[in-house]
């Protein structure tokens, strides 16, 4: 039995903007998924601010709606902050896609409202958290793209049934989408939690550094891309450290060979790993993009966990 098996608790927001420091979560999701089936948690806020007309159209909540009808935000974020924190002390991974912004975002707005974090509630780091999008940049790194929910959605042949952009829709998705990665490169099944979140803290580590180079080789200016993940409570524990991330101390190794012109073709995933929906957001199995059969498994390596160290990596950042 493996972390595969569950139980997950899926994490997503949706806000008015994309300030982590500024913005505020207009709806929220938790999603339980183990042996017996998923459970879905909402939440609507009223976030105290105007919601932008972009972000409404985006999530389809306009700040009239959430006026009428969101609960107030502090009793709302309490309530997600000890859900998360209760689950994690109970030994469950928190699976969230492009983590960083999410938990960054709560942890802002949990200040924001003299609320404890979620790390203050556990007594250290929020940990382990998977991201579906970090190890879908790792370990298929060459592909060409973007690489949004919906983007993966299609490459691992995840189809919702109902809209992205609203949490809980999001939230059933993320979990789809980890479970075919796992399928893909069943490898990761092998670690164990620890391993894994370390193994993603290195991989976030590596991408943003290539990725801010390749911003800067090309004049754009900007933040860029933050190295830590996957919140901030990782940076300030590297800080104390003096290391560049949570993640144990790497070796670097040789850079590999530049990719061909072309693509492989995505291989198959496999059969699910864990007990799926039913109904509204039902998983349905195929998408018209050319698959070839599936991979074979492959056996561990923790030498393979240790590549990204001192290599480059370009991708294309989410919005």
């Amino acid at each position: 039995m493996t972390w595969t098996d569950g139980p997950l608790l899926g994490f997503d927001t949706e806000t008015t903007g994309v300030d982590t420091d500024h913005d505020r979560i207009v709806t929220a999701a938790l999603v339980r998924r183990d042996r017996d089936g998923t459970h879905v948690q909402t939440w609507l806020v009223d976030p105290g601010v105007e919601i932008p007309e972009g972000a409404s159209a985006i999530h389809g909540i306009s700040t009239e709606h959430a006026r009428e009808h969101g609960v107030e935000p502090r009793g709302a974020l309490d309530e997600i902050a000890a859900a998360i924190a209760e689950a994690v002390r109970d030994g469950v991974p928190v699976v969230a896609y492009n983590a960083s912004f999410d938990l960054c975002l709560l942890e802002s707005e949990l200040r924001r409202h003299d609320l404890p974090t979620v790390e203050d509630r556990l007594g250290g780091e929020l940990r382990p958290v998977i991201d579906p999008l970090v190890l879908d940049r790792a370990e298929d790194r060459y592909r060409s793209g973007k690489r949004k929910l919906v983007d993966l959605c299609g490459v691992y042949q995840v189809v919702d049934t109902g809209d992205l952009h609203t949490a809980d829709v999001d939230v059933v998705a993320t979990l789809d989408v980890l479970e075919r990665i796992v399928g893909r490169f069943p490898h990761l099944g092998d670690l164990d939690l620890v391993s894994l979140h370390d193994y993603q803290v290195t991989a976030h580590r590596a991408w943003a550094e290539a990725f801010n180079a390749w911003r800067a080789e090309r004049g754009h200016t900007g933040p860029g891309a933050e190295s830590t993940w996957p919140s901030r409570a990782a940076s300030r524990a590297a800080a104390a450290t003096g290391a560049p991330g949570t993640g144990a101390p790497l070796e670097p190794l040789a850079a590999p060979a530049a990719p061909g012109p072309a693509a492989e073709p995505a291989p198959a995933p496999s059969p699910g790993l864990a007990a799926r929906l039913t109904g509204r957001y039902a998983t349905q199995p195929a998408l018209p993009v050319p698959v070839t059969p599936e991979p074979v498994a492959i056996r561990h390596d923790p030498a393979r966990d240790r590549r990204f160290a001192g290599r480059p990596i370009q991708d294309t950042l989410i919005a």
